[in-house]
């Protein structure tokens, strides 16, 4: 295996390790919290929503998530009444959800927490440009991933600068 194939390889598995890492980071503060009736997605869905109004499909287009997993998890949610959902005005097949005072309230314990940890993260061997730089990196990964998708084959290649 080449070495570029082999590093590709291993830079996806370990994202995919981080995202569980960090899953598993977001249940544990839940529970420093005492947050027990929702779960780490639902309250990483809660907090990408924050102060925003928005329809089922724009969370999915925003978050990233899973059609059938985000109303499952909006539902449960709802139940535990950190968001509240209402018919559009405007299009009455369209339902868009926004946090309830509960949620905002969660929302804000949740920034405090990724706040901390941004902090916490910059006294370690990680410094801010490094996540600048790994930030962009991943950035036209994606758009390497969504040429190849949109394209049923390779993306065109991109020119980068040195102030990239």
């Amino acid at each position: 295996m080449s070495d570029l194939k082999r590093d590709y390889l291993d830079s996806v598995s370990l994202v995919e390790r981080l995202h569980r890492q960090f899953l598993e980071v977001v249940k544990l503060e839940l529970d420093r919290m005492s947050v027990r009736d929702i779960n780490n997605v639902q309250a990483l869905i809660l907090y990408n929503i924050g102060k925003d109004e928005l329809t089922v499909g724009e969370l999915t287009q925003r978050g990233y998530y899973l059609g059938s997993n985000v109303s499952y998890n909006l539902k449960k949610l709802i139940d535990n009444e950190y968001i509240s959902q209402a018919r559009s005005p405007h299009d009455r097949r369209s339902v868009r959800v926004k946090l309830t005072a509960q949620g905002l309230k969660l929302h804000e314990r949740l920034d405090q927490v990724f706040a901390r940890h941004a902090d916490e993260l910059t006294r370690t061997l990680v410094k801010p440009g490094d996540l600048t730089q790994l930030e962009q990196t991943l950035r036209r990964m994606e758009q390497f991933w969504i040429g190849a998708i949109g394209q049923g084959g390779y993306a065109p290649q991109v020119t980068t600068t040195a102030a990239e």
